[in-house]
């Protein structure tokens, strides 16, 4: 991975390279910001710019024998870390035991969603964690010394994942490592990671992504270009977003009747077109039933802002916007919070595999009360 293949963040990738270029590297650095702007992406370009035998313009050479492995994969002095599921099989409690999901996750796509790890493990119900295992392993090859760069590079993605225990035995390493140990931590929440871990880091908060950045990669990647721009405003500032966004214009439009269709039954109170409806949900499959809750919450989101009458502030394609001009007054202060609260819960349930049918007509009873709360008078 090369800095050239990271979209964005210029600022800190320059930060990163005078890091290596005057040898001035702390021994932790935090990478932290919303899922799917490339953080990882951009770890992974460090460490190959770190190990890079011909530097040049910047960037690693990506034709040299470190630049080689790190591509491939399997440079013996990059390390990585990441939750793992123990509780099906609890010989496989470390990284080392998943490194083949893990290099299939990079294949498929390094703009990782934590929801997609998920998938990749079947975890269903379970929540994968950075285990105690993981620090006793991670202790030993600390000790070892480098293979052949002049760096061990550990990069652990999503520490906000370890297990208190695992968090407090590995304080000391990252407080006090080797020479030659680097610790690039990647996270989307730097507020549940450690305290005392957090503090010895030194961090870079990413932005999401601008929507002109998102459509020019769009565009790169031989979509058209209006589906680009339209994907891009969707996309909340995450290339995944974008890309499934891109890749999704048929979903979109589903999405976009359905939740019309719901939310204009539910201030009609006709239950059993509503009943019709969530079960047309329901039969998405899981999956899909998420995207679409998620999809629900940002109308939610962009209706409320549309009563603030500040265009470039939403993020909506003409025909949301044409909907919008007439739902918007329905969403204001006295029920955009518990809406939104609604469809997190829901999309909490369904990921933890409740019926789909009884969660959806359950959501839609408190869309129905919902959606006819009177907007508050001001304040005095």
């Amino acid at each position: 991975m090369r800095f050239s293949e990271v979209i964005g963040h210029h600022e800190i990738k320059e930060a990163l390279r005078r890091m290596a270029d005057t040898g001035c590297i702390p021994h932790a650095i935090m990478l932290s910001g919303p899922a799917g702007i490339g953080k990882t992406r951009l770890a992974r370009a460090f460490a190959q710019y770190i190990h890079c035998s011909a530097r040049h313009d910047g960037d690693s050479c990506g034709r040299c024998p470190s630049c080689i492995q790190h591509q491939a994969l399997n440079n013996p002095d990059m390390h990585y870390i990441y939750p793992v599921l123990r509780q099906a099989n609890p010989k496989r409690s470390v990284s080392a035991d998943y490194i083949d999901e893990w290099r299939k996750m990079l294949a498929a796509d390094s703009y990782m969603e934590p929801a997609e790890w998920l998938t990749l493990l079947d975890a269903g119900n379970s929540q994968p964690a950075i285990y105690v295992d993981e620090a006793d392993d991670l202790n030993s090859t600390a000790a070892l010394s480098a293979f052949r760069e002049d760096y061990k590079i550990f990069l652990i993605w999503l520490p906000e994942r370890m297990r208190p225990e695992t968090a407090n035995k590995l304080l000391k390493l990252i407080e006090e490592p080797f020479g030659d140990t680097l610790f690039i931590l990647v996270c989307n929440d730097s507020g549940s990671v450690l305290p005392t871990i957090f503090s010895r880091t030194q961090r870079f908060n990413l932005r999401p992504l601008t929507v002109l950045e998102l459509t020019e990669a769009l565009v790169a990647e031989n979509i058209d270009p209006v589906t680009a721009a339209n994907a891009a405003l969707l996309a909340e500032g995450s290339i995944h977003n974008a890309r499934t966004a891109a890749n999704a214009d048929n979903d979109i439009a589903e999405f976009s009747n359905l939740f019309k269709a719901i939310m204009r039954s539910a201030y009609a109170r006709k239950l059993g077109m509503l009943h019709q409806l969530t079960d047309k949900a329901a039969a998405m499959g899981r999956e899909r039933l998420r995207s679409f809750l998620t999809y629900c919450a940002r109308m939610v989101r962009e209706n409320f802002i549309c009563n603030l009458h500040q265009p470039a502030l939403n993020l909506m394609t003409p025909d949301e916007q044409e909907f919008s001009v007439r739902f918007a007054p329905f969403i204001h202060e006295g029920n955009a919070p518990q809406l939104l609260t609604q469809f997190s819960l829901a999309a909490r349930d369904i990921e933890r595999n409740a019926n789909a049918k009884i969660v959806m007509f359950d959501l839609a009873l408190h869309l129905c009360a919902l959606i006819r709360v009177t907007k508050r008078p001001p304040a005095g």
